[in-house]
């Protein structure tokens, strides 16, 4: 077949109203990148060639040029994560360098970068919308000479490599960890439901005969193997085998991420002092509503409101694992705390998380969380299966409608677990944002698609997917960035939707959402047992809403480590210096951990974050949002939560500012515009039963 016929049904080529992602695979990614890379390389000289200072002139034919290479890349960057082949991989390792150079040259036209100057110093510019352009431009090296924009393009080239393998790593050394056991006295104190994932497992590594009785059972270092390991195991050899695998995950060997980690730090700092910053978080910063010191205030803030309370916890444990006789009571330990934490849960709220997945089944949550919706926004959701193509035959497709039934948006939903293709964790991402320049012929403006993705127990036989309360949580979560995806009221693409917010106040709509998993009305609408429909009892809400505070210091000291070791490491750090990356963990460590890590933690080299995702120098910001969410959340309490009009009035404006205003104006100044003030730490330190301690 002649490589011009495969490139004319390439599917990544066509013009397509949803992405084929029945279709694409690991063979289109090559043709179709670099034939697109070549198309649009021609639009964008043509378009430097044009350029002059005006919308039409300048940021439409700039929107469909980094549109065509969103969407595009989107898909297949999507596919790698929900139906992962070697093939695919290899074949997006190959052209993402030349993606990535085509990035660096867009964002460094001088042509174009000169346009937006002009638009800028012009009277009309404050009708238009804030251009990230301009900040985005100065962070891609616009304003560097050749030679020094030379170097940048390398850094640039070597960190996007860098990351790549750092997660692939983490990818390799997780799969790569296997526990075959058979005899059962080994995995004692595991819910059926795990023993039922194990099973699984091992019939898909060649035990075709294994059961949940009998075995055997093959343990991994996925998240819904490991955690029920950690939880339940009353084997404590095996939960410190399981703890010491997971974290000294991508630590050693081929797989080793130590050298990478030193690497992407070094170049980071290069870059930012090509920039003219003193360290990379300043260079983070520059486009967040936090500043280093801000943020560092903050951390201080909440970790002094949660020390106290955090080695209160550990007592707790302590006396408690000493009267139930246990022999590790005086000397408890990392791979204990999980485990004695569950049994005093259970003892103290005897709320077991596995007695209470049969009143959270899957079809019921989404129809509550629906339901939430429209009494908020006024909104419905309604199933369009069929409408577009997807990637698995589990995937669900949705539309949201407004009041008058006119479709607004559309969204993927892929809530089981693959672990052989599909990484695990919970993420939304944008198939298409929200544009007016993007529209298709019929229309005015072209509607924006989110996907929902989650890790949840597939349906067994007949039994549906049945979630822990924490997964409920990460539905509404996920749910809430979604929303404001697709509620954005922004027609200029480059801002609509979760576009250009600062990376901050992007977890704002998501947090607020979960609140409402604690909420009465809004919980009882949807635990309703899956074979009796029986509502969950009274008593049992009563406990979910204190166990919330169970445990609130050291949850919270737990991403204060997380956030200020990435700080630390992004501000006095110094790549190849005396103290190494494990040093500033540990030194971290001492004002963020009761318990002091193990000399052999290696938790970095798999710490995705901040090395392969996009919180570098950015951790904070879930605790940032965190504030800002719960003071958000707080305004529906002022108003009253059983005040179903003054609810529904919040709602609105929640809608019309926070979902609507995308990125096109100033996360603070729309948060005052919702809140009509500054946002205030109390309400989060109040919802997490923290204030006493600091009074």
């Amino acid at each position: 077949m002649a490589a011009e016929d495969s490139l004319s049904s390439n599917p990544l080529l066509q013009n397509f109203e949803f992405p084929p992602f029945d279709v694409v695979d690991a063979r289109h990614v090559r043709p179709g990148i670099r034939a697109l890379l070549h198309q649009l390389e021609a639009e964008l000289e043509q378009l430097e060639k044009t350029v002059e200072p005006s919308w039409p002139k300048l940021v439409e034919p700039l929107e469909k040029i980094i549109d065509r290479l969103t969407v595009v890349w989107g898909m297949i960057n999507h596919l790698k994560a929900v139906k992962d082949t070697p093939e695919l991989r290899a074949a997006i390792e190959e052209v993402q360098p030349e993606k990535v150079k085509f990035q660096l040259r867009l964002g460094q036209s001088k042509p174009i970068y000169n346009a937006f100057k002009s638009i800028r110093e012009s009277p009309d510019w404050n009708t238009l919308i804030e251009a990230p352009q301009i900040k985005e431009a100065v962070l891609s090296g616009i304003a560097l000479e050749d030679d020094k924009r030379e170097e940048f393009n390398k850094i640039e080239q070597e960190l996007e490599k860098l990351s790549h393998k750092f997660s692939e790593n983490v990818l390799d050394a997780t799969k790569k960890f296997e526990k075959l056991v058979t005899d059962k006295k080994e995995i004692e104190g595991l819910p059926p439901s795990a023993l039922g994932l194990f099973a699984q497992a091992a019939v898909s590594k060649g035990h075709e005969n294994a059961t949940a009785d009998a075995g055997p059972w093959l343990i991994t270092l996925d998240a819904p193997s490991y955690l029920p390991v950690m939880q339940h195991a009353t084997n404590r050899a095996l939960r410190e085998e399981v703890y010491r695998a997971y974290l000294s995950r991508a630590s050693s060997g081929e797989l080793d991420n130590t050298a990478i980690i030193d690497q992407i730090l070094k170049l980071r700092l290069e870059k930012a002092k090509l920039l003219g910053y003193s360290n990379y978080a300043e260079v983070s910063m520059a486009t967040k509503m936090a500043t280093v010191e801000t943020a560092d205030e903050l951390l201080e803030q909440l970790r002094s409101a949660s020390w106290a309370p955090a080695v209160q916890d550990i007592e707790d444990l302590k006396s408690f694992a000493k009267d139930q006789g246990a022999a590790e009571a005086d000397s408890l330990t990392h791979w204990d705390i999980t485990f004695w934490s569950e049994r005093l849960r259970e003892s103290k709220y005897d709320i077991n998380e596995e007695e209470l997945r049969p009143y959270f089944s899957l079809p019921k949550v989404m129809e509550g969380l629906f339901g939430l919706a429209k009494t908020l926004f006024g909104i419905d959701v309604a199933p369009a299966d069929g409408v577009a193509p997807v990637w698995n035959s589990d995937v669900r497709f949705y539309c949201i409608k407004d009041s008058s039934g006119n479709p607004t948006a559309y969204f993927y939903f892929d809530p089981y677990s693959r672990p052989s293709e599909k990484r695990d964790g919970a993420w939304m991402d944008e198939v298409f944002s929200r544009s007016r320049v993007m529209a298709q012929k019929d229309s005015s403006v072209r509607l924006p698609v989110a996907q929902m993705v989650c890790n949840q127990t597939p349906p067994v036989g007949d039994k549906p997917s049945l979630m822990t309360f924490r997964e409920v949580e990460t539905v509404f979560h996920e749910f809430g960035h979604a929303l404001q995806h697709m509620l954005t009221k922004e027609d200029e693409g480059l801002v609509a939707g979760i576009r250009n917010i600062e990376w901050d106040a992007v977890e704002l709509p998501s947090q607020f959402m979960e609140n409402w998993c604690y909420h009465r009305d809004t919980l009882m609408s949807i635990a309703k047992h899956y074979q009796t429909g029986e509502t969950l009892p009274e008593n049992v809400y009563k406990k979910l809403l204190a166990a919330r505070t169970f445990r609130a210091g050291s949850l919270s000291l737990r991403q204060l480590k997380f956030a200020t070791v990435d700080l630390e490491l992004h501000t006095k750090y110094v790549p190849g210096g005396t103290e190494s990356i494990y040093d500033v963990d540990q030194r971290v460590s001492m004002k963020t951990q009761v318990i002091p890590p193990l000399p052999e933690d290696r938790f970095l080299c798999s710490f995705s974050h901040i090395f392969a995702g996009g919180y570098a120098a950015g951790y904070y910001s879930y605790k940032w949002a965190e504030v800002l969410s719960a003071d958000a959340f707080s305004a529906f309490e002022d108003a009253g939560l059983d005040d179903i009009k003054a609810v529904k009035e919040t709602g609105q404006r929640f809608r019309n500012t926070i979902l609507a205003l995308g990125g096109g104006k100033a996360p603070l100044q729309v948060f005052v515009e919702f809140r009509g003030r500054e946002p205030s730490p109390e309400p989060l330190l109040r919802h997490n039963g923290l204030l006493l301690a600091t009074a």
